[in-house]
């Protein structure tokens, strides 16, 4: 049997590597000459770059629908905290140093969070959509993305209403997994961010509309079975297009994912394929 890591030993030994995992994160940020964005303008900047909305209430297999009415709850507190913040150039944001730990005194709820690959559920759980929506509309513009987690190694729900590709999303864990961007640009960025009844809203601002455009695409998406189990890859890709003459000058692989798939084979409603195509090999 393999020997068990400290944080695997018992619930006091876990919460001390999540504290030591914290303190750290804190001691690197006070080392760091990173300047993160803190500052709001309640006046959007003038230039939209992009908009997206995300469906706050999903069907996530058997999860818990009280846990989906309490993720819209975490959900309109963090937006608040986010909202109206710019990214000056130079700057970075840093959703944790805005958002900060979530707690059921600061109105929190418990939701939905991925635990050791499983479904789980815990206070503030939920928020990685909230990052999702973020890094979703970052990549349509000419931000740096320069921390990102993803748990694309999991399928952990079967689609439903999909807007934008598989694993192409964020995971967050206070503090220590962050979601961070830069602005290496010559010109100042801001988010708006705010919830209804049904969605997660967002807005990508700049001070002036960006010469480029990029779009991005799902490549070589299937299933295929594996020593009997089921996998899914994709891979994300992000094409760069002039605006005036709407040639593509640069195509990116933004993220490759081959995910062990969770969820019952029958909800896939794609074919499953025996073995990978030999492009993929």
């Amino acid at each position: 049997m393999p020997r068990k890591l400290f944080c695997e030993i018992s619930p006091l030994t876990y919460r001390m590597s999540v504290q030591r995992m914290i303190l750290n994160r804190r001691v690197q940020d006070l080392l760091s000459t990173a300047v993160f964005a803190r500052q709001r303008h309640e006046e959007p900047l003038p230039a939209l770059v992009y908009r997206h909305n995300s469906l706050i209430r999903r069907k996530l297999g058997n999860v818990d629908l009280h846990l989906q009415e309490n993720k819209a709850v975490s959900l309109g507190i963090a937006a608040a905290l986010v909202n109206s913040v710019v990214i000056r150039p130079g700057e970075t944001f840093s959703f944790w140093k805005l958002v900060g730990s979530c707690t059921e005194a600061k109105g929190y709820r418990e939701g939905l969070v991925i635990n050791h690959g499983r479904s789980d559920s815990g206070i503030g759980g939920g928020l990685c959509q909230f990052t999702n929506l973020l890094h979703w509309m970052v990549l349509h513009s000419e931000l740096t993305v320069v921390e990102h987690h993803h748990h694309g190694d999991l399928d952990l729900f079967p689609d439903f209403n999909r807007q934008i590709p598989f694993g192409s999303g964020t995971s967050i864990i206070y503090n220590y997994l962050d979601y961070r961007v830069r602005n290496d640009t010559g010109q100042a960025y801001q988010f708006l961010v705010s919830t209804t009844d049904e969605h997660l809203c967002g807005e990508l601002r700049a001070e002036r509309v960006p010469n480029v455009k990029f779009h991005i695409r799902e490549e070589d998406a299937y299933f295929y079975e594996s020593e009997g189990k089921v996998y899914r890859h994709n891979r994300v890709m992000r094409l760069t297009r002039d605006k005036i003459t709407e040639l593509v000058t640069a195509r990116k692989l933004v993220i490759e994912n081959n995910a062990l798939v969770l969820y019952d084979r029958a909800l896939i409603t794609s074919p499953v394929l025996a073995v990978p195509p030999l492009s993929a090999a």
